[in-house]
């Protein structure tokens, strides 16, 4: 168990250290509270020593901004092409990650947080984390998050393919870009055929997240459709939006595992768009090291497949603006799994950082097409 000392009223203390991020516990940490000035804890942060906040919760909000508005002063500037912009803007989002990162505060044994004018946090953190047990330290930026994902779970987020609200868990990617699922729910579905007429129609939903694309198509009427997920909190996530809309009897959620087992007539996956790292928990559901599951996910469809069976990639092409994948890669890596693109449907989003001009990589995102491959074994 990662531990963070610190020295408060002269005497020695020490918490358990928590974060989602694997980011391992500061070395230096003082107490801070409401007399520290923003220049003085931004200078502290950026050499390494964490501050933990031990005044009013508003301020440290104003403090956490304040430090913000200082990293923002030094844009990422250009690099070498759109490859080369991407990664200074990555790195650029890292470093403000790892400064904000070093204002923390103290959960207690309950979860909740002995701060004046605070709200109350316990719900949030116990869905986030689990039931608590003994003080644990995160660092603000970890916690606004978690309470930020309380409330898109309480309030869930409506899906108009769906008429329903889907409600993420803290750390799954919400279906807030619904282009991707008006794709699923509107491409033709795999015509029956021969002796697959006879038997009920099977679909799997590879990575389901939250079970938005699962729930489309249990909607659109294949008789069982399987999701699965290799993260604890998507099985969880989706397994509560299958009860919410009483679809348990058709949609099954199964894992942790990349594929189900046995074939289906459909399998369906949206991948993480960018093969690069992500920064933070939530960013898993776009940034993909290497593009690991998009590969996965190729190679193994084949073998998944019921003869006449489609596979259903929805991916963007952004990494291809960026500079990180090519389409004839792309093409090259489906070829060698062993299949065909017999179809192809696209659509631009919607988002509105694609109509941003000052939004970082704007003309990659300005650019951007989302499709949905049809695939089929070679």
């Amino acid at each position: 168990m990662s531990t963070i000392h610190w020295t408060e009223s002269n005497a020695p203390r020490s918490a358990r250290w928590h974060s989602e991020n694997a980011t391992p516990p500061p070395h230096r940490v003082i107490s801070a509270d409401d007399r520290v000035k923003a220049d003085t804890a931004y200078r502290q942060a950026c050499e390494g020593t964490a501050l933990l906040w031990r005044g009013d919760f508003h301020h440290a909000r104003q403090l956490l901004r304040a430090m913000g508005r200082r990293i923002d002063r030094k844009p990422p500037g250009r690099g070498d092409g759109p490859a080369g912009s991407f990664h200074l803007h990555r790195r650029a989002r890292s470093h403000r990650a790892r400064v904000l990162g070093r204002l923390l505060v103290l959960l207690e044994a309950d979860h909740s947080l002995a701060l004046r004018r605070t709200p109350d946090v316990r719900a949030a953190c116990t869905e986030a984390y689990g039931p608590p047990s003994t003080p644990m330290a995160v660092s603000l930026t970890e916690l606004l998050g978690v309470l930020g994902a309380h409330q898109w779970r309480r309030k869930g987020v409506w899906v108009p393919a769906l008429g329903a609200h889907i409600h993420p868990h803290y750390g799954v990617f919400s279906p807030v870009r619904g282009e991707y699922v008006d794709l699923v729910a509107q491409a033709p579905l795999p015509a029956p055929a021969g002796r697959r007429a006879a038997r009920r129609t099977v679909a799997f939903d590879v990575g389901t997240g939250t079970g938005v694309l699962a729930a489309v198509l249990a909607r659109r009427g294949l008789d069982h459709v399987v999701a699965t997920d290799i993260s604890p909190r998507a099985l969880a996530c989706a397994h509560e939006n299958m009860r919410r809309l009483r679809l348990t009897g058709r949609a099954e959620v199964v894992g942790p595992a990349l594929f189900p087992d046995g074939r289906a007539d459909l399998v369906v996956c949206n991948p993480p768009w960018v093969p690069a790292r992500p920064c933070s928990e939530v960013e898993r559901g776009v940034y993909d090291p290497g593009g690991a599951m998009l590969h996965g996910f190729l190679h193994g469809l084949a073998g998944h497949l019921e003869p006449g069976g489609e596979g259903w990639l929805v991916l963007s092409d952004l990494a291809e603006h960026l500079g990180l994948r090519t389409r004839r890669e792309l093409l090259a890596v489906i070829e060698s799994a062993g299949l065909r693109v017999v179809g192809r449907t696209d659509t631009t989003p919607r988002h509105p950082r694609a109509k941003d001009p000052s939004a970082p990589l704007h003309a990659a995102r300005a650019a951007e097409v989302t499709s949905l491959w049809r695939l089929t074994g070679a």
